[in-house]
This record gives C-alpha cells, structure tokens and sequence, in this order.
C-alpha cells in the first residue's frame, strides 16, 4: 500500500529540499538571522510611527519580537512547516502572539526588500571587519620601513636583480598599494551602506511609509534610491568584490616575495619559530608554512570573488535567485579569507627578522649600480646616454664576476678608448663613488624615490593618512555598534509606553 504524502510534502519536492532549502535555511540562520531581527524591529517601529500599525498592535509585534530574540534558534531546521528561515522566523511569531497582528509586521514590504537589507548589512560588517585588517598590515608596513629607512637592499626587475634601493622603499611600496586598497574598499562601503528598504517587491508601496526613518534606524547613511534599482542591482556586492580581489592580487605578489626571501639561497629574511613548521623526516627543516598559508588564503580569495562575478554575469537586471541565498555564503568565504589573509601577514611581519647584512651584501653584489655609473658618463664627459651605456655595458661583459670597484673603473676606461678613440676626463674617485650603492639610493632624493629624505617624508604623510583612516573607520565602527542599542531602547520605550513614539 502506497503512502500517502502530507501536503508539505506534496508542495517541496524532497530533492529540492535537501539540496537547495535546507542548505538555505542554515545559511540563513548563521548569516542572517540578527540583521532580519533588527529588520523586524526597525520596520515596526516605522509602521508604528507612521500609525499604518495601532499603538496596541505596535506594542503587541514588539513584545513578540522581543521574545523571541531571547529564544535560542542555533538548533532551528529546515521542515518545521515553513519553506524558509524567513517564514520560519514568521511561524516563530504566530506561535508567541496573534498570528493576526504579529502578520501586520509584514505590511508595506517584500521578502525583496528584506533580503538585499539584510545582504547588506553583513556585507557592510565584513568590509568594515576587512578594512581594519587592511588598515593594520599597511601600519605595520610604515612602522617596519620607518626601521629601515637605510637599510640596503637589490631591487628586482624581470626576477633579476636591478639597482640598489632600501627595505623601507619597498616596504612603503606595498603599503601605498594597501592605501589604495583601502580606499577603495571604503568607497565600497559607502555604496554598500544604502538602505533598500521601502522598495518592496521593485516599485514600492502606497502605504505611508518613512524609508530615511528606517534607514537610520539601521544604521544606513541614505537610500539606495530607486527602488527598481535597490531590487535589481548587484552592484554594491560586485564593487566589494572587485576591491577585495585588487587587495588579494597585490597581496599575493607581496607573499611571493616574501617566500622567497626566506629560501635558504636568499636568506634576507627569518620568520619567527611560531610561523614555521619542520619536516616528519628532515629534522633541518624551517619551512615558512604561515606564509604558504597566507599565500594560498589570498589566492582562495580572488577566486572566490571571480566566482561570485561569473555567477551573476549576464542574469537580467530584476529580482533574481543568482544573486541571493546560494550566492551570498560565498561572499562572505571570500571576506572570510582575505580577512584570514591579512591578520596574519600583519602577524607574521611584526614577528620577523629582515637579514640587514645579507640584504646589503645583494645591494652591492651584482653590478647594480652601474646606470649611476652610465649616468655619471653622461653628466661630467658630456656623453650621450647611448654611448655611455655601450662603454659601461661592455665593461661589465668583461668582468663578469668582478668584485672590486677598481676593475670596473678601468674597465670604463679601456672601453672608452675603443667606443670613443679618446679617454674619458672625469676623476677616478667619481666613477668609484658613482659605484657606490649608499650613493646610489642617496642621489634619488625626488619625490617617492629611495633616498633616506624622501623615504621619510612619504612615511610622515602614510602616518597622517593612516591617523585620518583609522578615524574614519572608528566613526563608522561606533556608528554600527550603537545603531542595534537605540533600535532596542526605542522598542522597549514603544512597550513600555503603550505604544507611541
């Protein structure tokens, strides 16, 4: 004898159920179930104010929110009757007070609306989370360079070694990229940070709703204002994604870098012993794992945020499931990692040693100073640059493992004698000096250069920046930290009042 499906059963195919509800239902319940809270709250607080709810039936919805948040949901499961956490959370309610007031909260909104809010705000929280976290490896950058402001160091083009510059060049290097990222990913924030409520399903309401009034009431800074667009646009999570995967693309050069420095051949710089992990067999063995971690977490990172592009790619510009609850656990992997990312780096820099002597000895190695040597050519014997690279280059093609200054100098000679049929008139202790690699990075004092007055002044004015950013994210930190404590006070106030603002 067959048996015989209950309606629940008939409306859900089981199959729909396992791999796409019930999934949703947990993602919900982990991700989002405080911002759906905090919009029940706000949204009835504005129902209420704006008399489309009675002060009884405004008092009624509020207690029965206010219950339920002390409710224990962790254990919550898809199939107790409702199709989703939303509805879940709307059964929740029927069951504590009358299912005919409580419903009115629903009045004059969309599961549309209360869906890319609520997006929002998590998204909102990451970013501001991720921010920080940038914000603390670019100052712990500046503190480093401001330590190495003449340290020495070869600089690298095509994977080879080029000219000399110093640690604290390079370092401020990344940490003007980490400027950039950070702007950019404040930017996002601001466009993120726009409410949607009052959109409803796509074209608002006739009810006489407040949409500023909620917005503040949760921590908004303005309206994404067409509500065509509020429903429709993926903008506001493609710009998040696209800032953080700048931020992970740079990082993940950095990283690189790093690896390298580390290798036993390189040997510039030393992680410290809680970074590292040995071999099961070879027991010499300091491998730099936390920075393989960091590497891989970066690249998870940007490609988790590709993914999230491709997967609402060509989908049509209206209310769509590509953007919603299969899509949105993924964003926030990808906020998880490159959070991940890096803290730890930050970690890993503040706990390591740079090999000052080995970074100077690479400095001077290598012929690397030998363009100041060209270009010394060109200023005291009024040669051409041409001419004077052919003579320099040649010099260095027939000492290629010379080691003291002097062979090169009259190396410099010899060829000019060939390139030119003449010699050069310019003093010996010049061309010595022009080899020099201290001189070197002294002499390229402009702006953004290596010279020890220049590096300075770009750390003076990250300092300042970094002052002004770390303003701006305290601002907004306290701004969503206080913004759930007066929702909380003005409902229990409603309560406590009999209804009325």
């Amino acid at each position: 004898m067959k048996r015989t499906k209950t309606k629940h059963e008939l409306h859900i195919a089981d199959v729909y159920a396992v791999t796409v509800l019930a999934v949703n239902f947990d993602d919900a319940k982990r991700l989002f179930h405080r911002s759906l809270m905090e919009i029940h709250f706000a949204h009835t607080l504005m129902l209420s104010r704006q008399k489309i709810l009675t002060d009884p039936e405004a008092v009624v919805c509020l207690a029965a929110l206010k219950q339920l948040q002390q409710k224990d949901l962790s254990k919550a499961v898809f199939g107790a009757g409702a199709d989703d956490y939303f509805f879940f959370i709307e059964k929740c309610l029927e069951d504590i007070a009358d299912p005919d007031i409580v419903s009115k909260i629903h009045t004059a909104r969309s599961r549309n609306d209360i869906d890319l809010t609520l997006y929002r705000m998590k998204i909102r929280e990451e970013l501001l989370l991720f921010i920080e976290y940038v914000h603390d490896l670019r100052s712990t950058l500046v503190g480093l360079a401001s330590e190495h402001v003449r340290t020495l160091m070869p600089a690298y083009t095509h994977g080879q070694p080029a000219q000399p510059t110093t640690l604290a060049h390079y370092l401020m290097a990344t940490a003007e990229c980490l400027g950039r990222d950070e702007q950019r990913l404040r930017a996002a924030f601001e466009t993120v940070n726009k409410s949607p409520m009052g959109a409803c399903a796509i074209t608002t309401t006739a009810f006489p709703i407040d949409r500023d009034y909620i917005a503040g009431l949760l921590g908004f800074e303005g309206l994404q204002l067409n509500s065509y667009g509020a429903i429709a646009t993926v903008d506001y999570m493609a710009e998040a994604t696209s800032a953080v995967s700048v931020a992970m693309l740079g990082l993940g050069r950095f990283i690189q870098d790093l690896f390298v420095m580390c290798s036993r051949e390189v040997g510039t710089l030393r992680l410290n012993d809680g970074f590292v992990q040995t071999s099961s067999i070879m027991p010499q063995k300091r491998n730099p794992s936390a920075l393989e971690h960091c590497r891989v977490l970066a690249s998870k990172s940007l490609g988790e945020a590709q993914a999230i592009m491709m997967a609402v790619h060509n989908t049509p510009f209206a209310d769509m499931v590509d953007g919603e609850d299969d899509l949105q656990p993924l964003v926030f992997e990808m906020f998880s990692d490159a959070q991940r990312t890096t803290r730890l780096l930050a970690a890993i820099l503040n706990n390591s040693v740079f090999n000052i002597e080995r970074l100077r000895e690479q400095a001077f190695d290598n012929f690397l100073t030998v363009t100041e040597l060209a270009d010394t050519l060109v200023r005291e014997a009024a040669l051409s640059f041409r001419d004077a690279h052919l003579i320099v280059s040649r010099a260095v093609e027939a000492s290629p493992y010379a080691t003291d200054f002097s062979d090169i100098v009259e190396r410099v000679r010899q060829q000019a004698n060939d390139v030119l049929g003449r010699d050069i008139d310019v003093p010996r202790d010049h061309l010595l000096r022009a080899l020099d690699a201290q001189n070197f990075v002294e002499s390229r004092r402009h702006p953004g250069g290596p010279a020890e007055s220049s590096t300075i002044a770009h750390i003076v004015a990250s300092e300042k920046e970094l002052s002004s950013d770390q303003r701006w994210i305290l601002a907004k930190k306290t701004r969503l930290a206080q913004y759930p404590k007066q929702l909380q006070s003005m409902a229990e106030e409603v309560i406590a009042n009999g209804g009325g603002h």
